[in-house]
């Protein structure tokens, strides 16, 4: 069985792990935003392909995110030199970060970089970048520009949102490796992540959204709205931007075109495709296996596409 996951954020992190228990050995994909990623205290952060990956190595940080017991002495060491450190990152952090920049200096695709760095955490699963080109989200707020971490930091992601880009994407392509496991699936979930800033500079990607409408591979995604609201982070703001409803009917929209079925906490009525109604939270390992298993078992149940 090979099922490929579509992730950005905690959510897509966290339904990633879950899954790794109910996949074959070798046969999980992760496809991870690159749109967040920033070249910073001289090294390349790509925080949505690390997040998958220290989730999928039993690594991860009570906070959610980050190295489980990670120092930060680099951080306390540029602020006692006047540095403004609005980005935390913890040593080891920062480390695999060098270490990321050093294997693209040297010509290195971002795809093969990547894939090195997760075999030496012991991670099996192919991480994969959605792309190798480099695409930057840019948030408008507050009538100017914001790189998406400044915007998220510094400027605390307040709202309204008045504008989304995602910056060089009409020069980037899906890698082979991208286009491969796509076409090679037998399911593909798209991850309760954001619609707009986690999933969307993936789908902006081109050949990518094509590549998920000529799979054979039913494709189903996990709703990101629980409660009727979000779990963690700015998806309402972006979803107000984007005029979508803060509701599974609301992320149906949003994949207009793209799904077989929904995964949802609640009916969508004008969703127009198959929805399973489900409890979606995944505050423990249990919970993310629970959701995985229920996810992957739907996707198969609708069977390829003609």
């Amino acid at each position: 069985m090979k099922v490929v996951v579509l992730a950005g954020g905690t959510g897509g992190a966290k339904l990633a792990r879950g899954l790794l228990d109910v996949v074959p050995a070798g046969g999980l994909t992760v496809i991870a935003n690159t749109g967040d990623d920033v070249e910073i205290y001289g090294a390349h952060v790509s925080p949505d392909p690390d997040l998958c990956t220290f989730w999928l190595a039993d690594l991860i940080d009570e906070r959610g995110w980050g190295i489980d017991g990670d120092t930060f002495a680099v951080m306390d060491g540029l602020r006692a030199l006047g540095v403004e450190v609005w980005f935390n990152l913890g040593d080891r952090d920062l480390a695999l970060c060098v270490e990321r920049s050093r294997r693209l200096a040297a010509g290195e695709r971002l795809t093969v970089a990547t894939a090195a760095l997760t075999a030496a955490l012991g991670v099996e699963v192919a991480v994969l970048p959605m792309c190798d080109e480099p695409v930057r989200t840019r948030v408008k707020a507050g009538g100017r520009w914001w790189p998406f971490q400044d915007f998220m930091i510094r400027h605390r992601a307040q709202g309204p949102v008045e504008d989304v880009l995602f910056d060089g994407v009409e020069a980037a392509a899906a890698t082979p490796e991208v286009l491969r496991a796509i076409a090679d699936a037998d399911a593909v979930i798209v991850g309760p992540s954001n619609p707009i800033i986690s999933i969307g500079p993936i789908l902006a990607v081109p050949g990518l959204a094509d590549a998920l409408r000529a799979t054979r591979a039913p494709v189903v995604a996990v709703s990101p709205v629980v409660n009727g609201g979000v779990v963690k982070g700015p998806s309402a703001i972006f979803m107000e931007h984007a005029g979508l409803a803060l509701s599974a009917d609301g992320v149906a929209t949003a994949y207009a075109g793209l799904l077989d079925g929904l995964l949802a906490d609640e009916e969508a009525p004008d969703a127009g495709l198959p929805v399973i109604v489900t409890d979606t939270m995944m505050g423990d390992a249990a919970a993310r296996t629970r959701v995985a298993r229920t996810t992957l078992d739907f996707a198969l149940g609708l069977g390829g596409r003609a």
